[in-house]
């Protein structure tokens, strides 16, 4: 908490990478900026999926944090990961918060989190009052809206295709990095499987979420091409439903063809800043996928 003698007196302020030492504080910190939405378990469980898993080399593990007098005041945690088939590292800009007093820093803060050229940094859950100020920080929009579909209202036999489990090895032609990707995010709380056909398997990963604290639904966090679940929506529509998640969501830019449901523009937008374009379908190691955000 920042008491009245550190607002009344010169600031000492440092912008610093956050290390394991800061973790109790940066969860309190964190708790307070985000209130009732957030516990401070939340924080703490956050905090330790992120001391737990790879980072590319030479990337931060948690973010930057911003100190006054040795205290946090301010924090901004990114979720690095390296991405198969591209040669640049990708971060999820995830939770900031800056304390009242010392707002006037914040610049500082995104200036050092946003410094690595070589990055492409996305921005998966801004708000609207944000959206210009991420404009205005370089970032472009991606995907405008989300698509609503019901899968399993539909009838498609799914092309013969299998559905297995995660941790199974598909007897089809696959890229080795999916399975990890697959088991990984199972280990997210994700729901990950293989669609398998003769050709090849093609891996699929959804997120479990409430929208509006009552719709249940699945959020698609991985697959190889947003067309494979159209084209396996029966299927995998019917092996939601049995997880009691009916409704899918999807980044989309307008309607997806073949896919029951309704396109919902201007809603969810995802944002991207730096040298690499990613595609829609592919919201491996981001906040939703780790955290369900």
């Amino acid at each position: 908490m920042v008491n009245a003698d550190q607002v009344n007196a010169v600031p000492k302020i440092r912008c610093r990478q956050i290390a394991d030492g800061d973790l109790d504080a940066l969860a309190d910190l964190l708790k307070r900026g985000f209130g009732a939405r957030r516990t401070l378990t939340f924080w703490r469980h956050v905090l330790a999926v992120l001391k737990a898993r790879t980072v590319p080399d030479g990337m931060p593990r948690y973010g930057y944090l911003l100190e006054n007098a040795g205290q946090p005041v301010g924090a901004i945690l990114l979720i690095f990961a390296a991405t198969p088939g591209s040669a640049t590292p990708r971060a999820n800009v995830s939770s900031w918060y800056v304390e009242p007093a010392f707002r006037s820093y914040a610049p500082l803060l995104v200036a050092q989190a946003l410094k690595l050229k070589q990055v492409t940094y996305l921005n998966i859950s801004a708000v609207p009052h944000t959206w210009p100020i991420l404009q205005a920080q370089g970032y472009r929009r991606y995907s405008n809206g989300v698509f609503i579909a019901l899968p399993a209202l539909q009838r498609s036999g799914g092309g013969g295709v299998r559905l297995l489990a995660a941790d199974q090895r598909p007897d089809a032609p696959h890229e080795p990095f999916e399975r990890d990707l697959l088991i990984e995010h199972a280990g997210y709380g994700c729901i990950s499987f293989w669609g398998v056909t003769r050709e090849r398997a093609h891996p699929f990963v959804f997120r479990p979420r409430i929208v509006r604290n009552v719709v249940p639904c699945a959020q698609l966090i991985y697959c190889r091409d947003v067309a494979d679940v159209a084209r396996f929506a029966g299927p995998i529509g019917r092996l939601l439903a049995r997880r009691r998640r009916p409704f899918v969501v999807i980044d989309a830019n307008g309607p997806v063809e073949g896919l029951i449901g309704r396109y919902f523009d201007n809603t969810m937008p995802k944002f991207v800043r730096g040298p690499g374009e990613p595609r829609l379908g592919d919201l491996a190691w981001t906040e939703t996928a780790l955290f369900g955000m």
